[in-house]
């Protein structure tokens, strides 16, 4: 990487700090395709570069691309085979295809005019993993064991209240009428 090359992917990173808070989150489940999408601000052809940025290292390019008709050149490490770049007059996108975990970074898009760096977009990619049979399998499990365990503590206390001779619904009239007897069975047996 020459010297002039190195500064712009230290702005660049500079630059990303502050619109970290900036970016948005595109999740997606890995082994699904991620498209990351740049707008393209400028009018005349300018190199457009994608970086990663990943658990706080230095950034690493990812792709660049100087005209909408021409094809991206990938950097150093970035797999052309997962990797996509294409452009119209209004977007640059980057594809990210068969996403795995080790995908999720902050990647962000930025050009150089007159030899100044300027960062367009900011875009973190989260990665969530698929369930697997073995989670679903759990989670079905536990769901039986739950609706059973429910079963049985609904049966257990309609017969507590059949073996206590208490009713599930009772009328105020009888409630009341069974309140005064059990007090005046009190009063006579004190009697």
């Amino acid at each position: 990487m020459t010297s002039v090359a190195f500064e712009t992917v230290l702005f660049l990173c500079s630059l990303s700090w502050i619109h970290l808070s900036l970016a948005h989150t595109v999740e997606v489940q890995s082994g699904e395709d991620a498209t990351l999408l740049c707008p393209n601000t400028t009018i005349i052809p300018s190199l457009l570069i994608w970086f990663r940025f990943m658990n706080r290292s230095e950034p690493h390019c990812v792709a660049k691309i100087f005209r909408s008709d021409q094809p991206a050149s990938f950097c150093g490490g970035a797999e052309s085979n997962r990797f996509e770049v294409s452009s119209n007059m209004s977007t640059i996108f980057l594809k990210i295809k068969n996403v795995t975990e080790s995908d999720s970074a902050l990647y962000f898009c930025g050009y150089k005019i007159s030899g100044h760096p300027v960062i367009v977009q900011s875009v973190y990619l989260k990665t969530q993993e698929k369930p697997t049979e073995t989670t679903s399998l759990a989670t079905m499990i536990l769901s039986m064991v739950t609706l059973i365990l429910t079963k049985v503590t609904i049966c257990f206390v309609i017969k507590m209240r059949t073996r206590t001779g208490m009713k599930f619904m009772r009328s105020e009239e009888e409630q009341d009428r069974l309140f005064i007897q059990r007090n005046q069975r009190k009063r006579f047996s004190f009697s």
